[in-house]
Order: C-alpha cells, then structure tokens, then sequence
C-alpha cells in the first residue's frame, strides 16, 4: 500500500512518524517543541501549526499518502462565526476552572446526574467546565464563541484547508463532557447550560473514516484524543488494561460497551476502533515515591527503588496509603495520607522505601479493581511511564496486580496510533481494508513479567493495604 504519517501534538511537541502502512514499521520521524515557554494555560494554536511545519521539515513526508493526527486532550479551541480564534486555546488541567466544575456538577442536579448524562463527571480540564469559566470569567469571548473544537480537530481542519465541514472522532468527542459514549450522541443542552447559549460542534466521524483530502490529494484521517490514539498504537484489545504511572496515576481498559458510573469514579470515554474505554484516575502515584524519596533524602527514584529492593514483601507491616494530595479513587478530595504499622523494626528506611511502592501500585490496584468490579475483563496489563523501568516497580507490581504485566519498550505510540487510524481509512478508502477492522499492525516490543510464585505473597500485601484503608476510610468505595 505504501506509506503512512501519525502526528502527535503533545502539551509539549509535535512528534510524527512516517510508518509502513502493512506492518507499521517506523521509517522515518520527526520532532519540534512547541514554540511556547512552561506549560501555560493559554496557547495560541498556531504554535501547534509552527511545530507541526518544523517537524516535518527536510521531506520528511514525501511519498505519504495519508496522515492521522493525535493531540492533546482538553484543549478546547472557541471559534467566532468567521473561524478565528475568539482568545488562545484553553489548554491542560486548568485549575482556574475547579470552582467552575463544582458549579456545573451543582447546576445539572450533582455527579450523579452527570454520569447518566455523558458518562463522567465534570473536573476542571474538560471542555465543558472551560466553557462555564469562560462565560463566567470572559462573558465577552463567551458571547463570540460559535464554534466549538479540540485540538486535534482544529489541526485537522488547518490541514484540509479550513473547509466548511469540521468533524471530530467518538474518541475525541467521549472527553468533552457534552458527548456521550453511550448513546453516540452530543448534548447541545450542557453546552448551553455552560457556554450560555448554542455553539456549532463538530461532526463525530467513524474510526475508519477520512476527514477528508488536502488539494494535493493526502487523506486525513479522522484523528483522535492522545490516549485513544497511544492505546491504539500499542494495539491493546479486549482483555487489556493500561496503568499509566505520571505524577498522577490512571488505568484503562478496551470494554465492549460503555460503563454508566453513578459515583462518577469510572470516566466513560470512546476509543479509536468503535469499542468503549473506561477510565479511573487516581490523584497520587509518582508524586508519592517522590514524596518519599524527598523525606529520605535520596537525589532520584532510582536510588529510591535500590533501597526499597533492600526491605521485602509487605515492607515488614509498614503500609502508606498515598493519598497525598486528596484523592479521587476512592473520593476523598480532602484526605491526606497515612502511615500505619509502625513498630521499632519497620522503623527503617528500606521498608518505608518499599512502603511508598506497594502503596502506590496499591491504590492503582484498587482503580483496577473499579473496573473489574463493573465485569471488564483485565488478563494482561500494560505499565506506562518512566517508573515503569523501576526494579522496585517491576518487583512488586504483577503479584499486587494479580495479572501478567507488559512494559513496552519507549516510542511514540500516540504517533504510531495516529499513523496506523491514518492507514486504515487509506485502506478502506481504497477498498483494501475493512471498515470495521484495523490493519493489524505488529505490536509493541515489550518485557513481559508474569506473577508466578509470587501471586499469593502479592495478594497478602494487598490485603494488608485494604485493611488498613477500610479502618481508616470505612466505606470509602461503596456508592
């Protein structure tokens, strides 16, 4: 068939490669940070744009004949009736707009309410909750607002030349807060209810579709949210879950239909292949080994993995519940952390070290457990982020998990899934593909750790966090 691009626009850069469209090798790539200081709130897109022409500079795309594009999620582009930008693009986490979210959960009728309507409940990065501040903050940009997109879906529009029709994808839209996974639809009505009045949205695409074609003949394809598209990259399925470990923690899984969640801990986004994705965040994972490391004194994670290989299992009764900034599985957004089990022997470094591991993978074990709990099947898991290369981490986490753990090898896989939506909609485009099945590209090269022997050992230490956690948050994860 040829070649393919997948571009990704991160908070950061813009990455693309250039794959084999039958077996997604990667041929050739290219990079450029966004010409932007820090992580600002507000960005104007066209730094994506500038980014996007540096990476793909020197030929880089000469001879491609599609191009998917991945970008960050969250950030929402308000258009005026003409297509400019009414102010920069709201972009990130955004805690401007946290008194923002609690007005629109208060405003609907509480979480509840939201989780029936979309499947997840506003928090302060989503479109919708922008939206709110936006027409509470900068009633003016509020009231030119007339089109609504994301970033991947500006970028899309910006490559096929600003045409009339805008489309996004189910993935995409299932983050906005004012779509819903479940029934396919949008809610015009949350964005009334936050914006103040109507705004056109773009049109939800299929998987397999194109967006369209440039002038000079390249498809688009429909392009998706990074974690869609990451997930898509490393070919997870059915069966399969991913633990990201950043600062904060998240784990998903490729689910058959979407999941209501009246608690609002399960967020019910739409992947890139038609399937559902369900979504539970924690607030605390990294931060807590680092946390750690700090009160140690130690420079880095790593020196805190060696002392924590020191200790053993159970890290001699010792168990942190890493709730260092609040948390949000289970819901106690004003809770701190503890420690228990101390006793003059546990009173060492080595078990606190090993302490700070089993309770961090502990608490991404009980957000696992959310999903298993709503019936998703988890055989294998994918750890995502750089602790994954911890030892301490590798140690620990099959047994605590009680699944068979897949570390991929680093690459771009929100790129490499953008590349491999881009060769899908060229094969279907050229009637060589199945609308309703992927190019079966080969998947991630990865270590792959079984829990063995230590299974039963593992469950033990769960155990003894669970314990703890139901003594000092009694009922925290009933509904």
């Amino acid at each position: 068939m040829g070649i393919v691009a997948g571009l990704d626009s991160s908070p950061d850069f813009t990455r693309i490669v250039v794959c084999d469209t039958d077996t997604g090798a990667v041929l050739r790539q290219g990079y450029a940070p966004h010409p932007v200081e820090g992580r600002p709130s507000d960005v104007d897109p066209q730094a994506w744009l500038l980014s996007l022409g540096e990476a793909a500079g020197g030929g880089l795309l000469e001879g491609v004949q599609a191009i998917g594009v991945s970008a960050q999620q969250n950030a929402l582009v308000p258009l005026d009736a003409q297509g400019a930008t009414v102010r920069p693009a709201m972009v990130g986490g955004d805690k401007r707009a946290q008194v923002a979210a609690a007005d629109l959960v208060d405003a609907l009728g509480g979480r509840e309410a939201w989780a029936q309507a979309v499947g997840c409940v506003p928090q302060a990065g989503q479109p919708v909750t922008k939206l709110r501040w936006l027409a509470r903050t900068e009633p003016e940009h509020a009231a030119r607002t007339a089109v609504l997109l994301q970033a991947h879906d500006w970028l899309v529009w910006q490559l096929l030349g600003r045409p009339v029709r805008r489309t996004t994808d189910r993935g995409g839209a299932s983050g906005t807060g004012y779509w819903s996974a479940a029934t396919g639809g949008y809610r015009p009505d949350l964005v009334e209810l936050a914006l103040g009045h109507q705004a056109i949205l773009p049109e939800v695409i299929g998987p397999s579709d194109a967006a369209g074609t440039t002038p000079e003949g390249l498809l688009i394809s429909a392009g998706t949210g990074e974690t869609m598209a990451a997930a898509f990259g490393l070919g997870i399925g059915v069966g399969d879950a991913v633990v990201s470990l950043g600062a904060s923690g998240s784990v998903m899984a490729v689910h058959p239909e979407p999941l209501l969640d009246n608690t609002g801990m399960i967020t019910s986004l739409a992947d890139a292949t038609g399937m559902h994705l369900p979504v539970v965040t924690t607030l605390n994972a990294v931060r807590a080994l680092r946390g750690t490391a700090e009160l140690l004194g130690l420079p880095d994670l790593e020196s805190l993995s060696d002392l924590a290989m020191k200790s053993t299992p159970g890290a001699h009764g010792l168990v942190l519940l890493p709730y260092l900034e609040g948390e949000r599985t289970p819901n106690l957004p004003h809770t701190a952390g503890t420690l228990a089990g101390l006793r003059r022997e546990s009173m060492k470094p080595e078990h606190l070290a090993r302490a700070a591991f089993e309770g961090m993978l502990c608490g991404l074990g009980d957000a696992l457990d959310v999903l298993r709990g709503r019936g998703v099947e988890v055989r294998r898991i994918f750890l995502l982020g750089a602790a994954a290369e911890l030892p301490a981490v590798q140690a620990a986490a099959p047994s605590l998990f009680g699944a068979q753990v897949v570390v991929p090898q680093p690459a771009d896989y929100a790129a490499i899934g953008a590349a491999r939506q881009a060769a899908w909609a060229l094969g279907v485009s050229q009637g060589t593909l199945d609308p309703r099945t992927p190019p079966p590209w080969q998947g991630a090269a990865a270590q792959v750790l079984e829990p063995g022997e230590e299974l039963a050992v593992g469950q033990a230490v769960r155990q003894q966090y669970v314990s703890v956690r139901e003594q000092t948050h009694p009922g925290a994860f009933r509904s």
